[in-house]
């Protein structure tokens, strides 16, 4: 067979390689797909014999893609990309998206303070449209968003590759979260020493010293870190009924604060600024359903829909 023929190629194929590789199992693509499972495990076999290999392994957590597929992913997706911009284009103001998917990269703290109000915006402006959050941060989002992982991603900067476009929704801030039963009564704000003295919870994607404790170190200061975690939806049941303290973006802070009955304190150490950005590769936006999502991550941040402050 001539590899560079797709003239025998069932295109239908490559939708079923992107669904196998993104839920894991063909049970999950055969719902997402609305095929049976054996149809999907058909399209599986004839998916190995077009490219000469596996493509998934079965583990005991589902279906783990080998090398190869992995190395096709972004291929494929790009490609099944190209042909979705290209009904948006025939058809630039849709009426319904049942099917779509927009898959949007952004750490715990942003789908906290903007997700329900991203979500409202969306069942009014696409109906049938599934929002995906997946974590994501600076370091990693401009490979992320290269490799077809997301559609828009917002981080507090990192889109430095050729190829990607960013706009700036704004500027964070930070916040201390505490139990109130922590303060003598009637505190609203806390001082440096008892910020130094308590202990800490960091919340860092993998580091073990954040803004917090080079500020500290700049007037000669430390603090004790008691444990650390990966997401802020953790929080509450990490400070409720303690005397720990967190430090965390001010929008995260409101959100956490306005469900949970932490309070909201302003922090004794002055902390910079720094950019909020959503990016997105430079022809993403010829979809329509990825440049509604992006019109209304836009909104989210506007200062009536989300304190930064």
């Amino acid at each position: 067979m001539n590899r560079s023929d797709i003239s025998g190629v069932d295109l239908n194929l490559l939708k079923i390689f992107e669904a196998l590789y993104e839920e894991g199992g063909a049970s999950r693509a055969a719902i997402r797909l609305d095929m049976t499972q054996s149809a999907v495990s058909a399209a599986l076999r004839r998916l190995r014999n077009l490219y000469s290999d596996q493509m998934f392994v079965r583990t005991g957590r589902g279906l783990t893609p080998t090398s190869r597929a992995s190395e096709l992913k972004p291929l494929v997706s790009e490609a099944l990309d190209k042909f979705r911009q290209s009904l948006a284009i025939a058809s630039p103001n849709p009426t319904d998206f049942s099917g779509r998917a927009v898959a949007i990269g952004m750490s715990d703290d942003f789908e906290l303070a903007i997700g329900r109000k991203l979500m409202a915006l969306m069942a009014k402006r696409a109906p049938g449209l599934r929002v995906i959050f997946r974590q994501t941060y600076s370091q990693i989002v401009t490979d992320a968003l290269a490799n077809q992982e997301m559609d828009l991603a917002i981080t507090s900067g990192g889109f430095s590759l050729r190829g990607l476009s960013r706009q700036v929704l704004g500027k964070g801030r930070y916040a201390c979260l505490v139990d109130p039963g922590s303060l003598r009564s009637g505190n609203a704000t806390i001082s440096l020493d008892d910020f130094a003295n308590r202990d800490h919870i960091l919340v860092s994607a993998g580091g073990v010293v954040g803004i917090v404790d080079e500020m500290l170190a700049s007037v000669g200061r430390k603090r004790r870190v008691a444990a650390s975690t990966t997401h802020f939806a953790g929080l509450p049941y990490l400070l409720k009924g303690s005397e720990a303290i967190a430090t965390i973006p001010t929008h995260a802070a409101h959100a956490i604060a306005g469900m949970t009955g932490l309070l909201l304190l302003p922090c004794p150490l002055t902390l910079p600024e720094y950019p909020i950005e959503v990016g997105w590769r430079i022809n993403a936006l010829r979809d329509t359903a990825v440049a509604k999502v992006q019109t209304a991550l836009a909104e989210c941040f506007d200062p009536a829909h989300v304190k930064l402050a």
